[in-house]
Order: C-alpha cells, then structure tokens, then sequence
C-alpha cells in the first residue's frame, strides 16, 4: 500500500497558500507530522482524506487518483478531524452504530466491534451515558472509536490526543501501535513526544512546504553536538534567548537552569544528547 503526493499546492487567493508544490511519498506504517501552527498539516490531510480538493497537483493511493475518484479512498478511510462533533444526545453505543451505517458498516459483527473499540479506549463504563455528559478527553476517544470503526487501511489523526490525560495517552499509542503493520497511519500533533514514541518515520512541516522526512533517530542527528545547557541568572533571559533557540527552561536556586539550541556554545555550557523536539524546534526556527 502506498500513497503518493505529487506537486500538491492549495491556493486560498492569488498570494496566499495552505500548500505549495508539496510531494511526499508514504508507505504502511506510522508517520508522524509535526509542524507549527500554520503549517499546513490540516490541509494537507483534508486533502488526503477528500474533504479538500487540491488547486494543483495529484494524490495517488494504490496508483489510483482519489481526486478523480474519491471513492476509492473513502471505503478504506479513517478519519478523525481536530474539530470533531459529536450528538451529545446519543450514546457511544448508538453514535457509533449510527456512524457505522453511514460508513457501510453493518450486520453481526458492528456491535462487537464498537465494544472491542470502546474497552480499548477505556469508555466501556461510560457507553450508555449520553455523550454531551462527557469530558472533552472522553469525547475524543469517541472520535478515535469512529475513526477505527470500519477496519481502515488508511487511518488519518489530526490532533488526536488533544484532551487525553498521560495514562488516556499511552492507551492511544498502543492502539494505534497494533494497526502499524497493516495500514497506512497519519498521525499530526504537536506533542511531540507522541510522535517519537510510535512513529516510523517522520515529516515535519512549515509554511506548507515540507522541511525533511525520515527516521526519528536520522532527523535528531542534524542537531547533534549544537544542543546545550547553561544556568544563567534571571535578569540575562531576555537577552540571551533573543540569540539562541531556548527548548526549555528550569528554576534553580535563584537562577535559570537552560537548555538551548546553539551553533556555538557559551563557556560554561555543556552538551547534551540531543532528541526529536531539539530537532523539530531547530529546522522549523532555521530552515
């Protein structure tokens, strides 16, 4: 299975752009895509999941241009937008069989597959309450439930741990971790550590143009030997994240413990072993 963009540009106006002259080849298995806000992640899953035309360019699944044919994506498609709703008068149980038959999907098995989703999702309990009872983590999980309803062969994410607690979380990543190997997952977030955790490969975004794809450990290796920590008193923040690419900052005996992104380091900085988010904040502040 594999899917195909080629030369994807999404004009808003004659200067502005959601994607321009955007192509990416994706193979089964886990992406990861990260990027700012602005970047044009949604777009370009919109796209992918035919809600959004392109203004140029091809989508290819399996060869097969789903512009021209939608169809042929939408019967194995599973999708779960950032602005999920839901009819908080229903129920899971009866939203999810609503949703089932609105994808086709039916007969002996739907009922067991929505319990199967729903205790991996930890909503069993909560099944029969009316879902506008739900907190907003819970009404996600709903979201990821409907996504994974009909046995996609390509599952698209956008967003999906928005609201979910670090135990809802790892729940998440396990799921998903159990479909790598027959399916083709898109998976957007800027948290970032989801994305390292089960990723295969990683894309990472800015301006709707794409800055690099590959392996989580092959993208860290272009900031090796540039990542520091340094303490600094309090009053010389200001001024010294004006020159360096902070990552994060911690309190320390009346002074600030910093970890930074630098070309060059300060004298008394020490080098750290850089990760995935040095990385992503690196390229998309530099590139």
């Amino acid at each position: 299975m594999q899917l195909e963009i080629q030369n994807v540009s999404k004009r808003y106006n004659k200067n502005t752009y959601g994607l321009k002259d955007f192509s990416i080849t994706i193979e089964k298995g886990i992406l990861g895509l990260l990027g700012p806000n602005g970047a044009g992640k949604s777009t370009l899953l919109k796209m992918i999941a035919t809600v959004s035309k392109p203004t140029d360019g091809v989508i290819l699944l399996n060869r097969n241009n789903i512009i021209k044919d939608p169809n042929y994506i939408r019967k194995q498609l599973g999708f779960l937008p950032q602005d999920f709703g839901v009819y908080p008068n229903l129920n899971s149980f009866e939203f999810l069989e609503y949703l089932g038959s609105l994808k086709g999907v039916g007969g002996k098995n739907l009922k067991s597959r929505i319990t199967q989703l729903l205790e991996g999702l930890n909503l069993i309990e909560a099944a029969n309450k009316p879902i506008g009872s739900y907190s907003g983590g819970m009404k996600q999980r709903v979201g990821i439930a409907q996504a994974l309803l009909n046995n996609p062969k390509v599952i698209i994410f956008d967003e999906p741990t928005v609201g979910l607690d670090p135990e809802e979380r790892v729940r998440f990543r396990n799921l998903i971790s159990d479909l790598a190997n027959d399916c083709i997952v898109i998976l957007s977030s800027h948290i970032v550590s989801d994305i390292d955790t089960i990723a295969d490969k990683v894309a990472i975004m800015k301006n709707g143009s794409l800055i690099t794809k590959g392996e989580s450990e092959n993208i860290v290796k272009k900031v090796e030997g540039k990542v520091f920590e340094t303490t600094i008193e309090k009053e010389k923040f200001s001024s010294f994240k004006i020159n360096h690419i902070v990552v994060s900052t911690k309190r320390k005996q009346g002074k600030l413990q910093v970890r930074y992104i630098s070309e060059n380091s300060t004298d008394d900085a020490k080098v750290q072993e850089a990760n995935l988010e040095d990385a992503y904040l690196y390229l998309t502040k530099t590139k």
